[in-house]
């Protein structure tokens, strides 16, 4: 296979790595300054060109700034670009926001129907329901060509609500909205406290699949499933990327307009601690008497805490109520039994309800806006959305508190808000045994400041433009080279593409790797890092430029042993709903047989089923339990065996062929005691491939024993009954010397303790073990030093070069030198590199170290030779 000229194989791969910037696509269209309606303000109009541009943008804009009117104007310019005005968009808003909607397309100029059921929708233009029209099945949004979300709160329940998993169903790329090309979402308040669920509207604009957005910006939890926390270094480019595909808009001046008319009126909030009935304390489960309760361990105590201080949290809101006879009051509540007791302590109070009709429903949040009567009862989480209520109310009170931030703040903001004449009054009753709800509560409304202050800064920084941001992210690319080499070895800090690219063709005797499990993990923020990819084909792209330099540079007829194992795929993303397996191990087959590699084989190596399903929760004991049927089965590790072909393929020996001396047996001694015995290459030539570990004690080995035995026999199991390979060879041996060993079939083949190849390993060698000892990260995927060591010994010779293009912690560099190897490691993280020079500057000098018993041959030598 020609290739390339080196220093162009290098520029494709780096335009390559400038294309991994994780900026939204536009998939829209420029509108001109003079096709948007005149009515619209210059921060509204910036917005709407922002978003048709896009043409799949969520528009995260603070209470008061015109969503709405952004929403209409831009659904009628894709109608009129995009469907020739041929076509039909929907806006889809929480209900009681149907009237604002209608006035602001009546102001616009836009015809706007409001509909309910799908044979209502007929000639094309613009049509507007509520979420539960859609949610419910009697509106199809596959009768539309563009959509927008508007307070998109359903998307918050990321797969724990009805309304979220039926909204990223009916829009699903297989389902009849999925072909809505132009999506957008518009809504004050995303989540600040938890960023994952900010992926939920991500994945519903189509940008970029949950399960990918995950992977690429959080770190997993290797010990638990579903536990992720955001990168710290990956922080920056997450929020460009928000950015790329969310305008946050706090007021005009952030998209460097003028903030007059804008001016937000100030927020007093007024906290009221009440005690409950202290006669009602239960006890602990040994009958101490409990004297305060903690409503903060669970959502059951917080809702019976609420139930049982409820008359002293009625009897201080009345006391709010009677301070300020004269004023407008929204009453929010979050338990049915709170909405019954304000309707007994206030009879004139209107509640909103769920078992309400939708038009009585709308008809009292209307009424109340207008002015119509004095207290509104009502949940947060019902009609905290979309409703301005601030035209006749300036005051509300929170008869508790709960844990939902997002409904929180979202009904706050139904009073402050832009053009709200008067100073906005928030009144919180809680019980005592709710500090710690409370705090929490505050905790997250900063965690929304900042999160807030940080996209303003991003805004203003890069204003509109999402190649500035691209340009900004393109940075991350590339890393300063660094070497380090001894004697016998040379490190490389650099990307591992492009350093091979300048090593010289045919110089290395034997690649041992283990390959990035494709996006699964990012070791580092960089572009360069493999892990930085958006999913399998992405990865597989990113080694096309690797592949072909490993086989120029591996001698002809040696073998590259690759490293790797199938992936969980989650149910989420296969579409199936339950977990599955991707076959990343024959991927990796496939690939490298296209670049030119012959495949050899495959080495199994079973691994710790227990601690599988700890991080995928994939076979557990309970689900196995509920429906056996969605079990798979535990996954082993691969060691993949790949060959160059030879320059003379009329026998299939290498170029240069890697020998070994038999080691046979003469009747009474070894004749070559360092040589290759029998036992070992049967050991060798073996598909399974035992890793060193402990044996768990079966039932029967420990039935009769006491406590003490049981505990005793398990220590002397565990410290001395270690497996180990070289014993195996060594039993293999002693029956050949004794003429028992047979040559034509195995004798004694590596067992496990389960027909389909299970085996309870409970620990395995690695650099892990050294980097936990010095208090150091361990590597997210740590190799095993005794697969190494076999493929070493079997596929090259003392003095030969071994080569790992990942090199993580020098696991091979450091094996390769012990065997008397000569070795080269490149790695793309700066930690694991600097820490990986240390492990091999020290085995370098154990090798360098002669012993006393050197010492004496040398002086020997050195006599005879003078002799």
């Amino acid at each position: 296979m020609t290739l390339a000229p080196a220093s162009d194989r290098i520029a494709a791969y780096r335009d390559f790595l400038k294309a991994k910037a994780c900026i939204a696509h536009q998939d829209g269209f420029e509108v001109d300054e003079a096709e948007i309606n005149p009515i619209l303000k210059p921060h509204q109009r910036a917005m709407v060109r922002w978003m048709v541009r896009g043409g799949r943008r969520a528009c995260f804009a603070s209470f008061g700034l015109g969503k709405s009117v952004v929403q209409i104007e831009a659904l009628r310019l894709v109608l009129e670009h995009a469907t020739a005005g041929d076509g039909r968009a929907l806006i889809i808003a929480p209900l009681g926001v149907r009237l604002e909607f209608l006035r602001d397309a009546a102001m616009l100029g836009v015809p706007l129907r409001f509909v309910r059921r799908s044979e209502d929708v007929d000639a094309p233009g613009l049509y507007l329901t509520n979420y539960q029209a859609v949610r419910d099945g009697r509106l199809d949004p596959g009768l539309f060509d563009a959509a927008s979300l508007d307070e998109a709160a359903c998307l918050r329940g990321f797969g724990g609500t009805l309304t979220f998993r039926e909204f990223m169903r009916l829009f699903d790329a297989d389902s009849g909205a999925g072909r809505i090309a132009y999506r957008f979402v518009a809504t004050a308040t995303p989540s600040p406290n938890d960023t994952i669920e900010l992926l939920a509207y991500a994945a519903f604009l189509g940008i970029l699949d949950v399960g990918q957005a995950k992977t690429r910006f959080f770190k997993r939890n290797s010990e638990k499933a579903d536990t992720l926390t955001l990168h710290p270094h990956k922080e920056e480019e997450f929020w460009l990327w928000v950015a790329s595909w969310g305008l946050f808009v706090q007021r005009p001046s952030d998209l460097g307009f003028s903030d007059e008319g804008y001016d937000l009126p100030e927020l007093r909030v007024v906290y009221h601690e009440v005690q409950g009935d202290l006669r009602a304390r239960e006890t602990e489960r040994n009958g101490q008497g409990i004297l305060l309760r903690d409503a903060a361990i669970g959502v059951q105590n917080a809702a019976r805490e609420k139930r049982d201080t409820l008359p002293a949290r009625v009897a201080k809101m009345r006391e709010v109520l009677d301070a300020a006879p004269d004023d407008h009051f929204v009453l929010w509540h979050d338990l049915e039994a709170e909405r019954h007791a304000i309707a007994a302590a206030v009879p004139s109070a209107v509640a909103v309800y769920g078992s309400q009709a939708d038009e009585d429903q709308e008809k009292a949040i209307l009424s109340f806006s207008d002015g119509a009567f004095q207290y509104l009862a009502a949940k947060p989480v019902m009609l905290g959305a979309g409703c301005n209520l601030q035209r006749h109310c300036h005051k509300a009170i929170f008869l508790g508190i709960g844990f939902k931030f997002a409904d929180f703040i979202q009904a706050i903001h139904r009073l402050q808000r832009f053009l709200q004449a008067h100073p906005v009054e928030i009144h919180v009753i809680y019980a005592e045994t709710e500090r710690e709800i409370l705090r929490t509560l505050q905790r997250k409304w900063r965690q929304h400041n900042d999160m807030v202050a940080t996209m303003g800064e991003i805004i203003k920084k890069f204003g509109l433009s999402e190649a500035a941001m691209a340009k900004a992210l393109a940075r991350s690319i590339g890393c300063e080279r660094i070497e380090v080499a001894g004697e016998h070895h040379r490190l490389v800090n650099a990307d591992c593409v492009e350093e091979t690219a300048t090593m010289p063709a045919d110089s290395v005797d034997l690649i041992v790797t283990s390959i990035p499990f494709s996006h699964q993990y990012e070791y580092t923020p960089s572009y360069n890092d493999f892990g930085h990819t958006d999913d399998d084909a992405h990865f597989w792209g990113q080694m096309d430029y690797l592949t072909p330099e490993l086989l120029r540079v591996l001698r002809p007829g040696r073998v590259a042993a690759v490293h790797v194992k199938d992936r969980i795929t989650p149910g989420g993303i296969n579409g199936f709903g339950f977990q599955t397996l991707s076959p990343f191990s024959d991927d990796c087959i496939a690939h490298f047989r296209k670049h030119g590699f012959a495949f050899l084989g495959r080495k199994t190596i079973v691994t710790d089923v227990v601690r599988e399903n700890n991080q995928t929760y994939r076979l557990g004991w309970t689900e196995q339990c509920k429906d056996g049927s969605r079990m798979g089965c535990g996954v082993p590790e691969y060691l993949l065996l790949f060959r160059k072909a030879p320059t003379d393929r009329s026998n299939g020996y290498a170029d240069v062929p890697v020998v070994k001396a038999k080691k046979t047996w003469d009747g009474e001694a070894w004749d070559n005691p360092e040589g290759y015995s029998r036992a070992r290459w049967q050991v060798d030539a073996h598909g399974f491939s035992r890793s060193s570990g402990d044996r768990l004690l079966t039932v029967e080995e420990m039935q009769g024993f006491d406590a003490k035995q049981i505990f005793r026999a398990w220590r002397k199991q565990s410290l001395e009954a270690v497996y180990s390979f070289e014993h195996h060879v060594r039993i293999g041996e002693g029956l050949e010397a004794r003429g028992m060993l047979p040559p034509t079939f195995m004798l004694l083949p590596p067992h496990s303790w389960h027909q389909d190849v299970w085996s309870d390993i409970t620990r395995m060698l690695t650099m892990n073990t050294l980097q936990a000892a010095k208090g150091k990260e361990g590597h997210l995927c740590p190799l095993q030093f005794d697969i190494v060591d076999r493929a070493i010994a079997q596929f090259s010779m003392p003095g030969e070069t071994v080569f790992d293009p990942f090199g993580g912690l020098m696991t091979v560099p450091v094996r390769a030198l012990k065997a008397k190897r000569k070795a080269i490691g490149i790695e793309l993280n700066p930690r694991y590199f600097l820490d990986g020079c240390t492990y091999v500057e020290a085995a370098a000098r154990e090798i360098a170290t002669p012993s006393l018993f050197d010492i004496l041959a040398a002086g020997d030598d050195r006599l005879q030779a003078a002799e």
